[in-house]
């Protein structure tokens, strides 16, 4: 519903629109809340626009060169298509940073609201023991990985807050890709990764 109304952070937006992209039953709701957003609108009363605003209005569209925009991709690689559009590709477009273990992160330049990160952990392989300090929604790309809570495949989002505190491990098989966004923090129990933390920017 925040991501209907446009209240969300950027970073959550890219996570919701690249898992609604996922998932029918998510597209229908959406659906849903975009027809009462708009009764809603049709319900409130006018307001006058400023001098000028239509003409002004007119005139930006006349400017727009419509052959500079870029025509919808349909993404056949990893990345569905919203995120492979805000990347600017798949796999292969993305300035990855080692983190540890295996781990590799890319952060997304997103609104300062939140962080958006690409996660690439190899198969069977730990993420530090974290709790959270905010909220965190982990859009599963590629593989799958569990926690304490449950196992999260391509499509899945695991929403964390400050209530849990987890372990997350990459399944075996296949090597885990996720889209991560965060309002805050982690909190790391390990000593070393508190102390990388701000370099990491996690």
């Amino acid at each position: 519903m925040g991501y209907a109304a446009g209240q969300l952070p950027e970073a959550f937006s890219l996570v919701v629109a690249t898992h609604v992209s996922l998932c029918d039953e998510c597209r229908a709701q959406l659906a849903s809340f975009d027809a009462v957003g708009g009764a809603l609108i049709e319900e409130t009363d006018e307001i006058a626009m400023a001098e000028g605003a239509l003409a002004a209005s007119l005139a930006r569209i006349e400017t727009l060169d419509r052959k500079s925009q870029p025509a919808p991709r349909r993404s056949a690689g990893v990345f569905p298509a919203p995120l492979a559009e805000y990347v600017g590709g798949d796999l292969s477009a993305v300035r990855w940073r080692r983190v540890g273990g295996g781990v590799r992160q890319a952060i997304l330049p997103t609104g300062k609201d939140a962080t958006a990160r690409l996660l690439y952990i190899p198969a069977g392989t730990a993420v530090p023991d974290h709790g959270h300090r905010g909220l965190e929604l982990t859009l599963v790309l590629q593989g799958a990985f569990s926690d304490e809570t449950d196992r999260f495949g391509r499509g899945d989002v695991e929403i964390a807050d400050e209530d849990l505190e987890h372990t997350p491990v990459a399944m075996a098989g296949q090597d885990c890709i996720c889209l991560a966004a965060t309002d805050a923090p982690l909190k790391f129990r390990g000593l070393i990764p508190r102390l990388a933390q701000p370099l990491l920017r996690i």
